[in-house]
């Protein structure tokens, strides 16, 4: 009886290390719905830099991928997924002292490192005029379903929410969104509208975020239901 007792606690006690060894950590919860744009009811500033519109779609496309700066990978102890993350990086209304700036400004050892494709001068451009803005973690409504051209629509959304995982440099899924010619191809085999609309069996996307808005979801569905034209 003592012989299986002491065994017992011994399968207890190895179950556990087992358990605590195989824990995973869990990914950081996603921005509330309310600091998502197309949901706070709030006209947009033409002379403001919103988080939830520009500068936390920018870095999650292009900083918090995996194996770069997502919840799980942590490179160099860097998690670039949240406001909250991302403040750890920033100096509110001085962009020169914030080490999130100088880091995707830097000429050498820039980030994200090749071969993903750097940020482009203006996205640098807004998240230094974001930073000295103050840093704020705000959003604002700016989706006009009227508009659903590749210009002036759609391609925006795609180089702000899917080029960064989606382009010769990093080809998320073997898609290729960076240019019409390849953006044509995810539309009209139904790829694109499936995935941005987390349609059963399709992947959701964007990767690790919210769902986009309805507005924007309108946007690129009347493009695709109209041929995805180069217009």
């Amino acid at each position: 009886m003592k012989r299986n007792t002491t065994w017992l606690i011994s399968m207890l006690f190895g179950g556990m290390i087992i358990l605590w060894a195989c824990k995973h950590e869990l990914p950081e919860p996603l921005e509330p719905a309310s600091n998502t744009p197309g949901l706070t009811g709030r006209e947009c500033d033409p002379d403001s830099v919103y988080f939830g519109n520009e500068i936390l779609p920018i870095l999650k496309s292009n900083c918090a991928t995996s194996g770069c700066h997502d919840a799980f990978t942590k490179a160099e102890g860097v998690q670039i997924t949240s406001y909250k993350t991302i403040m750890k990086y920033v100096v509110p209304s001085n962009a020169n002292n914030s080490s999130l700036y100088r880091s995707i400004n830097k000429t050498h050892e820039r980030m994200p490192p090749p071969p993903m494709a750097a940020l482009t001068a203006a996205q640098i451009a807004r998240i230094k005029l974001w930073i000295n803005q103050g840093a704020k973690n705000n959003a604002c409504d700016h989706c006009d379903t009227l508009d659903y051209k590749f210009s002036t629509a759609v391609k925006p959304l795609l180089d702000l929410k899917c080029k960064g995982c989606h382009s010769p440099g990093s080809l998320g899924g073997g898609i290729d969104l960076s240019t019409y010619a390849a953006a044509k191809i995810s539309a009209l085999n139904g790829k694109l509208f499936g995935s941005v609309n987390w349609s059963s069996g399709f992947k959701v996307m964007p990767q690790n975020s919210p769902k986009m808005p309805a507005c924007e979801i309108l946007q690129i569905k009347k493009w695709v239901d109209d041929g995805a034209p180069n217009n």
